[in-house]
């Protein structure tokens, strides 16, 4: 059985744009190009600063074009210009012709051409005209929002070029999980723009990833004008491997429909999954886990929102295998379709969410609210990795006809995943499945967490989970002093371990994964808030060990001492107690020439996370024995073990000095067929590989090849570590990148651009 001809053709229109940053009088209508720079999308609106900027400057009207050359014989044809994000309003002409809008920067929408488009030019002429002003009829403005929403076309456009009857959107949901025969509910949205009516045929190929076919089949379905959805139901599907965080399986299903002369294929990729929040946990396929995430913010130095593919997909990574955590919330809206797709390969649960902090605006806000519920969901419904759907403006105080519609528009599009809604008052109204709660109370004296029915105030236990904590309780700077970064630390392993221990929570999302620019109003005062368990350039502080720790040793030994080794760093002097994230079942702590001593996980300290630190303290070094280190400082050696097998060592340096600098890029193969980019991050290290924590210095970077460094080229060094991006520029070729440090000499690495 054949799958009949693809029909439909996806064009990626992401380079060679024309931008303007300074909207001018009847700039829509125009059809020059003169005085406008040439970009590739994503773009930011303005390059910014890494701090200290004025964060109105981003908060402009600008304007881009695009020149389309679409092919003659695609006359007749439907035309769609899809966006995938625009910050914050975007009015779309076509050859100076009003072609539609869209309110809102963080879901997709698409703009109809073809009725517009004139077949007898060479070129027509794409205006877009981007509104990022603040603009209080959008979420999430109004009131005050702690993080920058930036500006521009910052995610990725394509042209749609159909037949008169496409599917316009699927929706797979998937049944009989935990039996031997499982099926597949299909919805298929039809748009039918022909007028035709009468008996389609849709044929159904399903596929594991790796292209192994499962099932195909083939089935008629009655068509309407105008949208029209049609069911069809794939039944005794055999063999069917489930996804879930370990083993993510996927799968992909390909639908060709025909009627008459007319043909179109769509495919999407999705997992057999089923998740649900109870009053005793959490459940993946019938199996308790404990959820253990961080919050995350798509926002990145220099450039904002505006991260292509491989950068967005780095954030999963480093989400899932870096700090080993098994869940991410998208505070607060919804993000990438590239992270999105990368947490289905990885196997990182997904908490989405609709954009707004705190504020509600009055009814023209909240039909936009509304409207972003949709267009998340019928964006996202696939993904296997989305366990829960955040239809609650974050933080916002009760509204109970909004919420209720909320949660009525969320469960009408998707019956197969709950609501959940993130609130910081207790008592409050519960219309979502999940009661979603920021619970901060922990100050370092205060218990980590307080009980379900305390912030409630219900006398049953509901589906909980803790959303927030930490954050803006206690900022932690990357470069911060010893003592600072030992208590950021344990706060974030004392929560963990409270959520561990109480069953009826379902998990735990730290406040939050990386550093982000902030408005005026929040954060250090130079634009940041230093909320994070990595810096912004996604460089670990010493609280992301709390987190990267808790995961099997089998998969990664962990073994990280919080402490900066000199005796003069804290207050107190010395280095009692030092905390030892590890996963290790016991570590040894080596003093010089001292035999070495062997010490367990504090899990008297630590009942609930699997893995509790090694607290090396006075009950394990003595006062006598400290004292008889004398006042000559030595080496100290740490070693983990498991199963009485040495697996992982780390040395501390007496007398630590600049040994080396270390510059790793996260890939060293590019694209050159759309914008590209890729991290680079900079280490000035010891003679022990350790970083330098205080050093004052300067490095310089210079490429040549056919890159661009985003940001500048001299950057400061800070907590003996800098990052940066360096993007691509639609050229093939080799890249060098040299980055030269005044008392450790220059590093070069070098890139391939294909």
């Amino acid at each position: 059985m054949g799958m009949g001809m693809i029909m439909r053709s996806i064009l990626a229109i992401n380079n060679d744009w024309y931008y303007k940053s300074q909207y001018e009088q009847d700039m829509e209508t125009s059809l020059e190009l003169g005085g406008f720079e040439r970009v590739n999308l994503p773009h930011a609106n303005v390059e910014l600063p890494y701090n200290y900027f004025d964060e109105k400057a981003f908060q402009i009207v600008s304007c881009y074009k695009y020149p389309l050359s679409l092919p003659k014989d695609c006359r007749g044809k439907v035309v769609y210009m899809h966006f995938e994000g625009v910050m914050t309003h975007a009015s779309v002409y076509l050859n100076g012709s009003y072609a539609g809008e869209h309110k809102g920067g963080y879901t997709p929408f698409d703009i109809r051409l073809d009725e517009l488009y004139n077949w007898e030019l060479e070129t027509n002429l794409i205006t877009v005209v981007v509104d990022s002003t603040e603009r209080s009829d959008i979420p999430p403005f109004g009131g005050q929002i702690d993080y920058l929403t930036y500006g521009g076309i910052y995610r990725e456009v394509s042209i749609g070029i159909y037949d008169k009857v496409f599917i316009r959107n699927v929706k797979i949901e998937t049944k009989n999980i935990l039996k031997k025969s499982k099926a597949l509910a299909i919805k298929l949205f039809v748009e039918n723009l022909g007028n035709l009516q009468g008996k389609a045929n849709v044929e159904v190929l399903l596929s594991e990833r790796n292209g192994i076919e499962v099932h195909r089949n083939s089935f008629l379905v009655d068509l309407d004008e105008g949208v029209d959805e049609c069911q069809i139901m794939l039944e005794d599907l055999q063999g069917i491997k489930l996804w879930d965080i370990d083993e993510p399986n996927l799968y992909e299903l390909k639908l060709s429909l025909s009627i008459a002369d007319v043909k179109d294929e769509y495919s999407c990729t999705f997992g057999f999954r089923e998740a649900c929040f109870t009053p005793e946990g959490f459940y993946l396929n019938n199996k308790k886990i404990k959820l253990r995430g961080l919050n995350r913010h798509q926002a990145y130095p220099y450039v904002g929102y505006a991260m292509p593919k491989r950068v967005q997909e780095k954030d999963a990574d480093i989400l899932k295998n870096e700090l080993h955590l098994n869940l991410v919330r998208t505070s607060h809206y919804p993000q990438s379709k590239h992270f999105l797709n990368r947490c289905d390969e990885l196997g990182l649960l997904v908490f989405e969410e609709i954009p707004g902090w705190q504020h509600i605006g009055n009814t023209e806000w909240k039909e936009v609210a509304k409207q972003n519920v949709k267009e998340m969901i019928e964006r996202d419904w696939n993904h296997p990795s989305i366990i829960l759907w955040g239809v609650r403006i974050n933080e916002s105080p009760d509204d109970d006809e909004f919420y209720e519609e909320t949660n009525k528009v969320a469960r009408e599009l998707d019956s197969t995943r709950q609501t959940g809604g993130v609130r910081c008052i207790p008592n409050s109204r519960l219309f979502e499945d999940v009661y979603t709660f920021n619970d901060f109370v922990h100050d370092g004296v205060q218990p980590p967490l307080r009980s379900q029915r305390e912030v409630t105030g219900l006398d049953r236990d509901v589906p909980y989970m803790v959303t927030e904590c930490n954050g803006h309780m206690y900022p932690t700077k990357r470069f911060d002093q010893e003592e600072r970064q030992m208590e950021h630390s344990l706060r974030h392993l004392r929560v963990l371990d409270a959520a561990y221990k109480n069953e009826n929570i379902s998990g735990l999302i730290g406040w939050c994964a990386f550093d982000y620019n902030t408005h005026k109003d929040f954060g250090s005062g130079d634009r940041i808030c230093y909320h994070g368990v990595m810096d912004m350039f996604r460089i670990s502080k010493f609280a992301a060990y709390a987190y990267s720790s808790q995961v099997a040793p089998e998969v990664e030994a962990v073994l990280e001492p919080v402490t900066y080794w000199a005796r003069g760093e804290r207050s107190i002097g010395g280095i009692i107690p030092l905390v030892v994230f590890t996963n290790c079942d016991y570590i040894e702590f080596q003093y010089g020439e001292n035999e070495p001593k062997r010490i367990y996980p504090s899990s008297e300290c630590y009942e609930g996370i699997p893995y509790p630190p090694a607290i090396i303290d006075f009950s394990v070094i003595k006062p006598e024995e400290a004292g008889s280190w004398g006042m000559i400082w030595k080496d100290a050696v740490i070693r983990g073990y498991f199963r009485d097998k040495l697996i992982v060592v780390k040395t501390l340096s007496e007398a630590p000095i600049p040994s080396d600098m270390l510059v790793e890029a996260d890939d060293s193969l590019l694209s050159s067929a759309q914008k590209d980019a890729t991290r680079v991050v900079v280490k000035l290290v010891d003679q022990y590989k350790n970083l330098l924590p205080f050093i004052d210095e300067i490095v310089k970077v210079s490429i040549s090849g056919p890159v661009k460094l985003q940001g500048p080229s001299e950057l400061v060094v800070k907590g003996g570590a800098i990052g940066f991006w360096v993007e691509t520029l639609n050229i093939q070729g080799e890249a060098e990148i040299t980055v030269e440090s005044r008392i450790l000499g220059q590093k070069s690495i070098r890139l391939s651009i294909e």
